[in-house]
């Protein structure tokens, strides 16, 4: 056995959680920042579109994707308003799109009076998204049915959840359509399709649904978060981001089952499908190319219904347009019985942490009113499961510290017999009762942890606009202090790259404490590369969500106290003196000596 080998160990652990570090600031932050100006440069360039994919709807003028949603919802006709608690909006009475919608409990900003998050917009806007049910005829069949171009009819004003609306529209050929459309407290919609029969023979038609999405919105870019078409289809989940769909192999994507849903999500918003979860349907996940414009669409097909001379048959479809609330969507799941339901949520590689991460936090910040003191809370609770295991590993570590000047002397006694000198370490360990390898316990396990707390923190609702208290008012976002222009002192905002605020600062000085409790390496190259590590992880993580920060400066804290008790227990001096440069120790004493000399 290698002497330096648990040395080696805290060096490759450390290392890798560096490396995992940088790869975080690469994906969610540079990325991103190129990606934003990818596409702000595309969509300055007007482009068109054709109109949605319809089966059976005849081509409509495609205005250009820059028209603002106020001009193209002033221009496409009737509307028929709805509202709740939590969505506003109208649909279409031309083509009975879902075009329009609001969510009212989501402003744009943290200012309460920045405008609603607008999620599902009209034809023609930049980054249109809207949802439609419709009927296809068979294939060859003359038979009219409702298009994006037909024009609903309806006595009713405004549909709410006490208040469902019905639509009609007669194909003036015996066929009468009808479609009843109910909005729950939520951000569901039920739409129920019926035909009813009254030609001279009897009629084949099949059910469709659609969401369209034209165009690719900016979004995060990230590589831990899904943004794009997804769905459970086949028993399994697709997801499928913008870029991906771009690829030709894969620019349409078909599917056959029963149960599922499919649709196109943002980081916290989603559209999805619900067919019928007991009937076989076939689902799309496609990418069109319309007049220089880019049309994403998920839809499915149901099986063909005969309606015979006199008789009508309905089908039911159920379309979400909102928040992906972690409750919601579980209800959802259960009253619903959709399969799966609960992966519109992307919990990520640890999900099976993730999710009971997530399930704790929110179940303490209902008991104490802020997410903020709730991740404290919860890491504390961390630190009590793990206190056995961890307390092991600062026993080691202080062990290590103790004889750190034995080891000295045992390195220089031997420094020219390697194998004299790796049996005197053995046998102190074993004297010492030290598990050299113990020490990589804590940094393994904040792992997995680290990286939970991060995904609740980036893709949950829940922590969208979070305050903690003073000036963190969102735990989702980067601490908005800087030291560089001292805490808002100075009358300049610095650049976005060089921003460091309180929580990272208090994190590296806590980081900081920590390498000086842990024995010092005997490698000078480790040695150099654990003295760089706060500064390090100070600066990076100052572009962290501020709530992933307040974590590791608590768990750094708790890890202090824990360590600082072994210490004493077992005697081992603290020693967290900073050492002066070599140079300025030197210059210095070149001042204090020369103050001194006679006739100075």
């Amino acid at each position: 056995m290698n002497n330096k080998k648990p040395d080696t160990a805290n060096y490759i652990a450390a290392l890798a959680l560096s490396a995992v570090v940088l790869i975080l600031w690469q994906y969610f932050f540079i990325a991103p920042m190129a990606e934003k100006q990818r596409l702000a440069a595309e969509q300055s360039t007007p482009a068109t579109t054709a109109s949605p994919a319809t089966p059976g709807a005849p081509p409509l003028a495609a205005p250009a994707r820059t028209q603002p949603r106020e001009t193209a919802l002033a221009s496409s006709g009737a509307r028929l308003r709805f509202d709740s608690a939590k969505v506003d909006g109208s649909i279409k009475l031309t083509g009975a799109q879902i075009d329009d919608l609001r969510l009212k409990q989501y402003r744009e900003t943290l200012d309460p009076k920045s405008p609603e998050v607008v999620f599902l917009t009209p034809h023609g806007t930049p980054v249109a998204t809207f949802a439609e049910t419709g009927w296809a005829a068979s294939p060859g069949s003359d038979t009219k049915v409702p298009n994006a171009a037909s024009v609903w009819n309806t006595p009713e004003q405004i549909l709410t959840p006490a208040a469902p609306v019905t639509l009609t529209w007669n194909n003036d050929a015996g066929l009468t359509f009808s479609r009843r459309i109910a909005l729950d407290e939520n951000y569901m919609f039920t739409v129920t399709d019926t035909v009813e029969n009254n030609s001279a023979v009897p009629v084949t038609l099949f059910p469709y649904a659609i969401i369209t999405r034209e165009g690719e919105p900016v979004h995060e870019a990230a590589w831990t978060l899904h943004e794009g078409l997804f769905g459970v289809l086949e028993g399994l989940l697709e997801k499928h981001t913008y870029e991906d769909m771009r690829d030709p192999k894969s620019s349409e994507i078909k599917f056959e089952g029963t149960g599922g849903w499919l649709g196109v999500t943002d980081k916290y918003w989603m559209a999805t499908l619900i067919p019928p979860q007991k009937e076989k349907f076939t689902a799309r996940l496609s990418l069109s190319r319309e007049n220089g414009g880019e049309t994403f669409r998920s839809d499915y097909l149901l099986g063909g219904r005969t309606i015979a001379q006199g008789a009508k048959v309905s089908v039911t479809h159920h379309v979400f347009a909102g928040a992906k609330v972690v409750s919601l969507v579980e209800e959802y799941q259960k009253t619903l019985g959709i399969f799966r339901y609960d992966m519109t949520i992307d919990w990520g590689w640890f999900s099976f942490i993730t999710y009971w991460m997530f399930i704790g936090l929110d179940w303490i910040n209902k008991l104490v009113g802020n997410f903020g003191v709730a991740i404290i809370l919860l890491t504390v609770l961390v630190k009590i499961l793990f206190f056995p295991l961890a307390n092991r590993s600062y026993e080691s570590m202080t062990k290590m510290k103790k004889v750190q000047p034995e080891m000295k002397v045992i390195q220089e006694r031997h420094k020219e017999d390697r194998t004299k000198l790796q049996q005197e370490l053995m046998a102190l360990y074993k004297r010492e009762k030290i598990n050299p390898l113990m020490g990589c316990i804590p940094l393994l396990l904040s792992i997995p942890i680290f990286f939970s707390l991060y995904k609740v923190l980036f893709v949950t609702i829940e922590m969208r606009h979070a305050p903690f208290f003073g000036w963190v008012q969102d735990l989702a976002a980067a601490d908005p202090t800087n030291i560089f222009n001292l805490f808002g002192a100075l009358p300049f905002t610095a650049p976005s790259w060089l921003h460091i605020g309180v929580w990272p600062l208090l994190m590296g000085i806590t980081m900081w404490f920590q390498m000086k409790m842990s024995p010092p390496s005997p490698d000078p190259t480790q040695r150099q590369m654990m003295v760089m590590m706060p500064p390090v992880f100070t600066y990076l993580m100052a572009a962290f969500p501020v709530g992933l920060v307040i974590y590791w400066t608590v768990n750094n804290i708790l890890s202090i106290l824990q360590q600082y008790v072994i210490m004493r227990r077992l005697n081992v001096p603290l020693d967290v003196s900073v050492k002066m440069p070599e140079w300025l120790s030197k210059l210095i004493a070149r001042r204090t000596s020369g103050s001194s000399s006679p006739g100075e």
